[in-house]
């Protein structure tokens, strides 16, 4: 019986939920001179102390992405405060920007299916306070993985999915994204494919996790035939969701090196491994808000 379902990093962000403590500002605008020197100064004017600072200008696209956290005084601004501070600066250089506490765990909605691997390295690092997020559900089409939600004390919903039901089934979904203001939502192999609609309102805030054969071997055991055709290389990509399916911007790959000792279970078992690694990396860094939309790409403030 799990008695203590709740991380680290909550009981910790718990106990400072009266401070503002560190903040972490994303921002993406038209590249020009002086961005990095107005925030610095609307910083410096407000005690504002940077600790980690990162920048990026594309020139495919012609803007300019930052990412700074800094530490505020105990006796500073408020946050609300801090961001009609921040917000000033964004209207004269044109940004998207977004601001908030370094500490504050990203609402989290896990979708998954029958397939367990990448949900319960997820679940364990979320337990063992490694990645900044706040498991509010998790969702499936089907009932295997309950048990695994409940050793965890994680409310599980199970919403099946048919082509008649498929409208309803996304209702639901949706209603539970409201009534626990979900920031996130992780498919940890969640096996349907969401609808355009869907896909559209949660722009950037859907991961998906899946195999890199594609658009090689489709369909079902694609880790078998990748072993019929003696394939060396086995990969896992995460990305964010679009209406295009699987071809939404690339968060992190990886890669797991096949040599002829291999099986085909060999190879279940490595892209499983690759699978699960890849995927907490892609959350872990969108719930510490280094990940930016760049057009249909990402910058990775890793």
């Amino acid at each position: 019986m799990n008695n203590d379902p709740v991380p680290t990093h909550t009981r910790r962000q718990a106990a400072l939920q009266d401070e503002v403590g560190d903040l972490v500002l994303t921002l993406s605008c038209p590249d020009r001179p002086g961005i990095v020197a107005a925030v610095a100064q609307r910083l410096f004017e407000h005690r504002g102390n940077i600790e980690e600072s990162q920048q990026f200008s594309d020139h495919r696209t012609g803007r300019y992405f930052m990412r700074v956290r800094f530490a505020t005084p105990a006796d500073g601004l408020d946050l609300d405060q801090w961001r009609a501070q921040i917000g000033s600066v964004a209207a004269e250089f044109d940004m998207t920007w977004e601001l908030r506490p370094a500490l504050t765990a990203y609402r989290t909605l896990v979708m998954v299916s029958r397939f367990g691997h990448v949900l319960n390295d997820l679940l364990f690092r979320w337990k063992s306070g490694q990645v900044n997020a706040d498991i509010v559900a998790i969702v499936s089409n089907h009932t295997d993985l309950q048990p695994m939600a409940r050793s965890y004390g994680i409310p599980f919903h199970h919403i099946p999915v048919t082509r008649e039901t498929k409208a309803e089934a996304e209702h639901q979904l949706r209603a539970l994204v409201a009534e626990h203001d979900v920031e996130l939502i992780a498919l940890a192999r969640y096996m349907q494919v969401l609808s355009d609609d869907l896909c559209r309102d949660l722009g950037g805030r859907v991961i998906n996790i899946h195999h890199s054969f594609l658009p090689s071997f489709k369909g079902a055991k694609p880790y078998h035939q990748a072993y019929a055709r003696g394939v060396k290389v086995i990969g896992a990509t995460a990305h964010y969701v679009t209406a295009d399916l699987d071809e939404g911007p690339i968060i992190e790959q990886d890669i797991h090196r096949v040599d002829h000792r291999m099986d085909a279970d060999d190879l279940v078992s490595a892209g499983e491994e690759v699978e699960s690694r890849v995927f907490a990396r892609a959350v872990k860094w969108h719930c510490e808000s280094r990940v930016i939309l760049n057009e249909d790409r990402t910058v990775v403030f890793s």
